[in-house]
C-alpha cells in the first residue's frame, strides 16, 4: 500500500506541473461559482442547482437575512449535545474557572487537574460548534461573517480566562451581530469580559499609588487597538494623545471581581472608584469627564468617522473580491457605510451587486485560508441530509459523514489557523501572501490525501466504532465517483489538470481534485 508521503509527493508535482493552467467553467455555471464560493464555505452537492432554481438575486437576499432561512436539523441536534456553549461568562466561570477554590481552599493535585481538564473541554466544545455551523449550517453568509468580524475583534481562546470565554464571546458578541449595525458590534466587543481580559481594560484604572508606594493607572493597550485595528485603522489620522485620552475615558471598564463577593463575577462592570473623571480631548472632540457615557460617547465617534468606514470597507473588499481590492469599490462600499450608519448588511448588499464582485476578472482568485480550505474540502465530499440521523444501511447518519470534527482543529493547528488560536489582537489574515507557500501546500496536500483515501479521523464515529462502521465510513469516501465530485464543484477544472486526474490511479483522484490549484482559490 502507498504510504501518505508517496501520495502528497504525487500530488504536489501534479499539482504545481498545472497550477499555471486554470481554465474557467462553463459560462453558464460561472456567476453561480463565484457567489457560492465567496458567501459560502464551500460548494456542496446539489448546491449550484439549488441556487439556480430560485435565483442568484434571491439566493444573495436569502443569505443577507439568515432568520428568513430555516437551520439544518442536523445541526440543532448536534449543537443540543454540547452542554456548554449556551453558557454566560458568568456561568463559566463559577462552573468551570481551572483555578477555582473548593470550600474556600485551594484545590488538591488531582482536583486542579481535573478543573483545567473540565475548562479544555469548554474551548473544545467551543471550537465543536463552530465546525459544526460552518460545515452544516444553512445560514452560510452569517457564518461566513462571523468568522470574519472575530479575526477583525480578536481574542486569543490561550490567555488565562479567555479559555473558557472565547464560545461566549463569539455567540453574545460577535454572532448576533455580524450582519447588524457596526456600531452595536464594536459596543459588545468593548464590554464583554473576554475582551476586557484579553486586552488588558480590566487592569485600566486612573493613575494612584498603592500604600506601598507602587504606582498603577492607565493600561492602553485595548485604547490603541480599539482604534488601530477595530475602527479607524492605522492610518485612521488619530495620534498618541488619542490613544492617551481614549485609555483615560475606558477608566474603570472592567468586570465585577471574584474577590467581591458578588454572584455574577465577571459580567461588565463601571468601576466609578477606578474612573479618571478629568475632562479629555478625543479626536478633536471635548469629552466631559461624566463616567461610563464617556466611553458611549468615543464609540459613536469612532463608528461614525469616516476612516472607520473606509477601513471596514477595505477589510470586506478584500474579504471577498479581491487582495489588492478595486479602489472603487472602497470608496462606494465607504459612502454605503456612512449613509447608512454603519448597516452591516447593507454595506454588504451593495458589495455582492457592485460591477466589481460581479466582474469575472476577480473570479477564482481568492487563495482560500487553511479554515476555508479544510472546510470546503469536507463540504465538498459530504452530502448531508437534513431530516433526520436514522443510520443507512452501512450504518452511517443519514444527515452526512461527519461524527467527530475534533481532528479538524488538529488540522488546522497544523496548517498556522486553530480556531480561537490567534495569539496577536490583528487576527488571521485572508490574504494569498500569508498562506501560499511550499510547507502550507504539502500539509494541505496530506490532509486531503487523508480525507480522499478514508482515514481522516473525523470520519469515523467519535464512541463505540466497531470494524465494521469504520470499513463502512471508509467505503463511502473511497468509493466516491471523482465526476461526481466534478460536477459538484461546477466542472471548473482545467483541461490539464482533468488529464493528470484522468491519468491517475482511482485511489488518489478525489484527492487530487481536493488538491488542484483550482480547488486552493475561490
Amino acid at each position: 500500500m502507498m504510504s501518505t508521503r508517496k501520495y502528497a509527493i504525487i500530488l504536489t508535482t501534479s499539482i504545481w506541473l498545472i497550477l499555471t493552467n486554470i481554465v474557467q467553467a462553463k459560462p453558464a455555471d460561472l456567476k453561480t461559482i463565484h457567489v457560492l464560493n465567496r458567501l459560502t464555505y464551500g460548494i456542496r452537492p446539489g448546491d449550484i442547482d439549488r441556487v439556480q432554481s430560485i435565483g442568484i438575486d434571491k439566493y444573495i437576499q436569502q443569505q443577507l437575512n439568515p432568520d428568513s432561512i430555516a437551520e439544518s436539523p442536523a445541526l440543532i441536534e448536534r449543537l443540543a449535545k454540547l452542554d456548554t456553549i449556551d453558557l454566560s461568562p458568568v456561568e463559566l466561570f463559577q462552573q468551570y474557572n481551572p483555578n477555582r477554590l473548593i470550600n474556600g481552599q485551594n484545590p488538591e493535585v488531582e482536583s486542579r487537574r481535573l478543573q483545567q481538564k473540565q475548562a479544555r473541554e469548554v474551548t473544545s466544545q467551543a471550537r465543536e460548534a463552530r465546525l459544526w455551523r460552518s460545515i452544516y449550517s444553512h445560514r452560510q453568509l452569517q457564518e461566513v461573517m462571523i468568522d470574519f468580524w472575530y479575526n477583525h475583534f480578536n481574542v486569543y481562546a490561550e490567555k488565562g480566562l479567555d479559555r473558557i470565554w472565547v464560545g461566549a464571546y463569539e455567540r453574545q458578541a460577535i454572532r448576533p451581530y455580524a450582519l447588524g449595525k457596526f456600531r452595536d458590534l464594536v459596543g459588545a466587543t468593548a464590554t464583554h469580559p473576554a475582551m476586557l481580559f484579553y486586552l488588558d481594560n480590566w487592569r485600566n484604572v486612573v493613575p494612584f499609588t498603592t500604600k506601598k508606594g507602587k504606582s498603577q493607572g492607565l493600561n492602553e493597550n485595548y485604547a490603541r487597538e480599539l482604534m488601530e485595528l477595530h475602527t479607524l485603522g492605522v492610518d485612521g489620522g488619530y495620534q498618541q494623545d488619542d490613544v492617551i485620552s481614549l485609555a483615560r475615558i475606558l477608566t474603570g471598564w472592567g468586570f465585577k471581581q471574584p474577590g467581591q463577593l458578588v454572584r455574577d463575577a465577571y459580567s461588565f462592570s463601571f468601576n466609578a472608584n477606578r474612573h479618571d473623571f478629568g475632562n479629555k480631548t478625543f479626536l478633536n472632540q471635548n469629552i466631559i469627564g461624566s463616567g461610563i457615557g464617556e466611553g458611549d460617547r468615543a464609540l459613536d465617534l469612532l463608528s461614525k468617522h469616516p476612516s472607520t468606514a473606509r477601513h471596514i470597507s477595505f477589510k470586506l473588499a478584500q474579504y471577498f473580491v479581491s487582495d489588492n481590492p478595486p479602489k472603487s469599490l472602497v470608496n462606494r462600499l465607504s459612502q454605503r457605510f456612512i449613509d447608512t450608519g454603519g448597516d452591516i448588511k447593507l454595506v454588504l448588499d451593495t458589495l455582492f451587486h457592485s460591477p466589481e464582485f460581479m466582474d469575472k476578472k476577480y473570479y477564482g482568485v481568492k487563495f482560500k485560508t487553511p479554515y476555508q480550505y479544510a472546510i470546503s474540502s469536507v463540504r465538498s465530499i459530504d452530502p448531508g441530509a437534513e431530516n433526520s440521523n436514522t443510520p443507512d444501511q452501512l450504518g452511517m447518519p443519514k444527515y452526512g459523514l461527519i461524527n467527530n470534527p475534533k481532528p479538524l482543529n488538529d488540522i488546522l493547528s497544523q496548517l498556522g489557523m486553530a480556531i480561537y488560536g490567534c495569539q496577536t489582537p490583528n487576527g488571521y489574515k485572508n490574504t494569498q501572501d500569508a498562506w501560499l507557500n511550499p510547507d502550507s501546500m504539502t500539509r494541505r496536500l496530506n490532509f486531503v490525501t487523508n480525507l480522499g483515501s478514508g482515514r481522516m479521523p473525523l470520519l469515523l464515529p467519535a464512541v463505540n466504532s466497531t470494524d465494521l462502521t469504520i470499513n463502512a465510513f471508509r467505503e463511502k469516501v473511497t468509493t466516491m465517483n471523482p465526476d461526481d465530485l466534478i460536477e459538484t464543484l461546477g466542472d471548473n477544472l482545467s483541461t490539464k489538470t482533468q488529464q493528470a486526474i484522468a491519468a491517475s490511479k482511482p485511489n488518489i483522484r478525489i484527492a487530487l481534485i481536493l488538491g488542484s490549484p483550482e480547488f486552493m482559490y475561490k
